[in-house]
C-alpha cells in the first residue's frame, strides 16, 4: 500500500493508525545509523526532517537535499506526530 494512503487512513483506533504507520516510515536498526531511527529505505534520520522544519526550511527544500526520501515518507511522518500528539492530548 502507497505511503500516502497509508497516513490517510482513517482507523479509530489511534495506537493501531500509530504503530502501522510506524513501521511503514520509520526504521530503527542498531545497524543503521546506531539505531537512530531513519526513513525506510533511506540511512536519512527523521530528527532532520524535524531539524529542517524548525529551520523554517519547506518540505519540497527537505525532498530536494535528500531524494531517497519520498515525499509520501515525509507526509506520513507529520501524521504520525499529530496523532501521537492528540492522543496524549486527549488520552483514553
Amino acid at each position: 500500500m502507497p505511503f500516502h494512503k497509508i497516513a490517510t487512513l482513517k482507523i479509530t483506533n489511534s495506537k493501531k493508525f500509530s504503530m502501522k504507520l510506524l513501521s511503514n516510515v520509520v526504521n530503527k536498526d542498531p545497524e543503521i545509523l546506531g539505531g537512530i531511527p531513519v526513513f525506510v529505505g533511506t540511512r536519512v534520520p527523521i530528527k532532520t526532517f524535524f531539524d529542517y522544519l524548525e529551520a523554517g526550511d519547506s518540505l519540497e527544500t527537505f525532498l530536494e537535499h535528500f531524494p531517497s526520501v519520498q515525499r509520501e515518507q515525509a507526509i506520513a511522518v507529520l501524521e504520525l506526530a499529530k496523532e501521537m500528539l492528540i492522543a496524549h492530548e486527549n488520552p483514553a
